[in-house]
């Protein structure tokens, strides 16, 4: 499951309406609607959590995956040090990682790619994407241009 900064993981692109994901991955294997209204998918098998945002009509906005097959440039990151996965991102002219940190987990935040590893034990146990804001800030850029 490929990792696409900004855009997406695997086929899942942000915009995305419920039916292009259900077409692609079909029927999620548990939905609910989180404080805000939003529809959460959840894909077991995957270890995939979707998000579409209510107030930006349902589109999808949000992943969250502890797929052991997620890779960022061709490198597979859950179960991987955090150290190695920053030298990565510094090879590729990424910003450095903010780092925040709850009890026995930190999360290494990417503003500027909506980016969190979340690292238990200095290993990454969960990947975290979000859809970027335009130049304009104040709305997403949404990159499925679907029907």
């Amino acid at each position: 499951m490929i990792i696409n900064p900004k855009i997406g993981i695997d086929q899942l692109v942000f915009g995305m309406k419920q039916n292009d994901v259900v077409a692609l991955y079909g029927k999620p294997s548990k939905q609910f609607k989180d404080e805000d209204d939003n529809i959460i998918y959840l894909y077991n098998e995957k270890k995939l959590r979707l998000t579409f945002y209510e107030d930006e009509d349902l589109r999808l906005g949000y992943i969250i995956s502890s797929n052991p097959e997620l890779t960022l440039f061709n490198e597979e990151i859950i179960g991987k040090q955090i150290a190695k996965v920053e030298a990565l991102l510094k090879a590729k002219n990424f910003k450095a990682l903010e780092i925040e940190s709850f009890d026995s987990v930190d999360n290494y935040f990417n503003e500027s790619n909506w980016m969190i590893f979340q690292v238990e034990y200095d290993e990454i146990i969960r990947f975290e994407l979000g859809a970027v804001f335009n130049d304009k800030e104040d709305e997403f850029d949404w990159k499925f241009k679907g029907k």
